[in-house]
């Protein structure tokens, strides 16, 4: 089970994600109360083992954009959390996650016209894109058959209602940025609760 933890604004956040055994650590270069700025981003990524994948996360941005954010702070995947298209997501050449909010079954049926490394399935946006902390019916995602191993989940998830959540849908990993936090602020006891609470649901 790959675990991603996300809005990442710290030194200190990311060595508790990266001590925690998570697979994956996220950046926000969008709107939101945990934005960080590439050069930001970059100085906390330059203190990462090559063991954790780096993910940076975008909203409607425009693809020169993304590529110029990822080279500079090395990232390995882009996770694009907007209303972009097929046609958008060809342009970038990088690994992708394309995140997908889940009303309906209807809103699964769009993840066939997308090409991208995983489908990450959220809850519908509040505020902010992501990051709402809270869940989707879950049973929605059942019968993605077609693309096992590319299924990611989101929405809601914390240290208690994970595994559930992985024997539900039964996704390849999970991400979570809220569940982990404190009074807004990454907890290092959350991070680890919850990465042993996935890593042993038995996925």
């Amino acid at each position: 089970m790959k675990v991603k933890i996300c809005g990442i604004k710290t030194v200190e956040a990311a060595k508790a994600v990266v001590e925690s055994g998570a697979d994956f650590i996220g950046f926000v270069f969008a709107d939101s109360k945990r934005m960080v700025t590439k050069e930001e981003a970059k100085e906390i990524a330059d203190t990462l083992p090559s063991s954790i994948q780096k993910v940076g996360v975008f909203v409607n941005e425009e693809p020169e954009v993304v590529q110029e954010i990822a080279t500079y702070v090395g990232l390995d995947y882009v996770q694009l959390h907007g209303d972009e298209t097929p046609a958008y997501c060809e342009q970038i050449k990088v690994p992708m996650i394309k995140a997908f909010q889940v009303r309906s079954k209807e809103d699964l049926q769009t993840l066939e016209r997308y090409n991208c490394d995983y489908y990450l399935l959220d809850s519908p946006a509040g505020k902010y894109r992501g990051g709402n902390g809270e869940t989707f019916d879950w049973s929605l995602a059942k019968g993605l058959a077609n693309l096992e191993g590319k299924i990611m989940l989101a929405g809601g998830l914390h240290a208690e209602n994970v595994a559930e959540a992985i024997r539900e849908v039964y996704p390849v990993g999970v991400d979570i940025s809220s569940g982990v936090e404190t009074d807004g602020s990454k907890d290092p006891d959350k991070i680890y609760a919850f990465v042993k609470a996935a890593k042993n649901s038995g996925r």
